[in-house]
Order: C-alpha cells, then structure tokens, then sequence
C-alpha cells in the first residue's frame, strides 16, 4: 500500500468512527459506501474496505463499527447503505424494514466464523460439552472442579446485549435462555480476550480469529479449526452477513460482489474467518 492510499483510507475510516450523528451528516452518494455493524467483522470488513478503494480509487468505504444491532437499526433508518451482522435479522427487525423500504432485507452471506470458547493457558479444562458451556452461563456450574478443572469458581464473560454474537450464543448455546446474573458483560471481543489472558479462571466466547494466545477449548471434542468449521463439524458455527435495505444496487452491489470474489474470500482467510469457497 502506497503512503498516499494509507493516509486516505485513514481519514475515510476515522470518519466513519465518528459518532452516529455525524455519520448521517453523510449525505449518500453513487461513489460512497456507509458501513456499520459487528464488531466481530469490524477487522475485516476494514480490510475490504482497504483493498476495495485501492481497486477503485473513486470510491469511499466509510466504516463503523457498534455491534450488529446498531448496525440493523442504522440500515432501518437509511443511514447506511450496509450493515455487518454476525447473526441473521431478528423478525421485529424484518419488520421495521418493511414498513419503512418495503421490503424485509437482503442478506448476502460473506464468509464462516466458530464462536470459540477462550480459556487462559493456565487452565488445565481442554474440552467442554455444550450442555457443560450452557450450564456454566446460566449459573448451574460454577467451579471449574465441575468440569475437570481446578477447585476454583469460574468466571464468565459475555458481550454486551447490543451484540449479534451476545444474541447468537444466547439462542445457540443457552437455548434462548437468560444469562444468569453472574455473567460479566464487555462490550467488544478484544475486551473479553484481555480479560481471559490476565484471569486464568475466566472464559469468554468470540469469533476464531480473535485471541490466538488464549486456548480455543474443544466443544464435544471437536476444536474450532478451519476445517471443522467449513464442514460444520465445530457445534458452534455460524455465518457472517453483509444486509441491505433492498437487492444490492450501483456502489453497494460492486462492493458485495467483489467481498464475495475470490479476492475478498482470499481476504477472509488472511484475517483468519472461514471463507465460503477455497481459496490459495
């Protein structure tokens, strides 16, 4: 990446953090692309973004992230032409989408996550049953003894209720369950990964390609690899979305389909998601 590339995507992306108010300051235009969403996708939809103005220098991706749910409810509203999601459209948002575009949303799937499980190096618990993961988040199982661990009471992290991973694992995991009351929420990833890396009898969930130094445990004895999440063998893989309001139209329709070209599938595996298709 040239100097000149780097600093201009810089500046578009420090705009595009700005706060929702200045974002809808924004007006549209047939060159430029207003993202928000998932915070699990924000490093890679920030690499798309990159490459993708690199190969047509006369548009601007702008980018933000906030969680899925505010990334819906700002695509509700037409303040961006796209919304990253790390789970499907909730039906009250369907909902709202039809009575203000009239029509209930186009998801293009864009790539394959595992919500792992980060346990710190420290812990000797190597494999949880899903049943033994729902349990120690609803409150039932509360010492890692329980588990084969140490005499030493767990502590669970979870992501901020915003968050369409908060959401997935509440409905996946939890099985639509509450979480118990004990459960600490952080409002990012990272934030969850720096806390298991500093206590070693926390645990915390979040996308694979997050916390490499922490231990990804096995669920049902299967660990959250490439391979076991691309043939679905990993109990806890899910899909990564792009939503627009309607079918993909001019600037957004180019992004999408390049984002699901082999260069934006090659992009997904160097950020350490799961493409949809091989690629070298």
């Amino acid at each position: 990446m040239t100097m000149t590339t780097r600093k201009r995507f810089l500046c578009l992306l420090c705009c595009g953090l700005q706060a929702c108010a200045a974002s809808r300051e924004l007006a549209p235009s047939a060159t430029s692309i207003r993202i928000k969403g998932s915070d699990t996708m924000i490093t890679l939809v920030q690499r798309w973004a990159e490459e993708f103005m690199q190969r047509h220098p006369s548009f601007a991706v702008y980018v933000e992230g906030g969680g899925t749910a505010a990334g819906i409810a700002a695509l509700i509203k037409g303040e961006v032409e796209i919304s990253a999601a790390s789970r499907p459209l909730r039906a009250v948002e369907a909902r709202q989408l039809a009575v203000r575009h009239h029509n209930v949303g186009v998801a293009s799937l864009v790539a394959k996550d595992g919500l792992s499980i980060y346990l710190h190096p420290g812990n000797p618990v190597r494999n949880l049953g899903l049943a033994q993961v729902r349990d120690i988040y609803l409150g039932k199982i509360k010492s890692w003894r329980e588990v084969g661990g140490r005499d030493e009471p767990i502590v669970a992290l979870s992501r901020s209720p915003n968050s369409g991973t908060y959401l997935y694992f509440q409905e996946h995991v939890l099985d639509g369950q509450a979480y118990g009351s004990h459960v600490i929420s952080l409002p990012t990833t990272a934030a969850i990964v720096a806390a298991v890396e500093k206590d070693s009898t926390a645990l915390g969930y979040g996308g694979i390609a997050y916390g490499r130094q922490l231990v990804h445990c096995s669920i049902e004895g299967v660990s959250p690899t490439v391979a076991a999440v691309r043939r679905d063998l990993y109990p806890i893989t899910r899909y990564l979305y792009l939503y627009t309001a309607e079918k993909p139209r001019g600037a957004a329709k180019l992004f999408i389909d390049w984002v699901l070209s082999k260069e934006g599938q090659r992009l997904v595996k160097e950020v350490d998601y799961v493409p949809l298709f091989e690629v070298p």
